[in-house]
């Protein structure tokens, strides 16, 4: 994948899974995954470390396909598109919500 359109620090709603309709911010975006806050989370069992010297049960959340996610603006749901926008420096290219038009970056 050479671009994705979810970003780190978007918004997104599941729209297909056991957390299918839970909103939360994309904490970080890698290999067509997103790791979002408060979704998906799963138990993990942790031998004693250094960093953990008591161990236990951990509650963390797991990565998610990004394909399951969809870019929330304004509380609704949209698609993502590329478009390319003239600016002083010539063109870039843009993110924009489809349902509304506005450019998100």
């Amino acid at each position: 994948m050479s671009t994705t359109k979810i970003k780190k620090g978007d918004t997104v709603k599941v729209i297909a899974g056991k957390d299918k309709g839970k909103e939360g911010k994309v904490v970080s975006v890698k290999n067509g995954k997103v790791l979002v806050e408060g979704v998906n989370t799963v138990t993990k069992h942790a031998k004693p470390s250094q960093s953990n010297p008591n161990g236990g049960i951990l509650h963390q959340e797991a990565p998610i396909d990004a394909s399951n996610v969809m870019y929330v603006v304004k509380g609704k749901t949209t698609r993502i598109g590329f478009k390319t926008v003239e600016g002083k420096n010539g063109p870039t290219k843009v993110r924009f919500a489809k349902s509304t038009g506005e450019v998100i970056d």
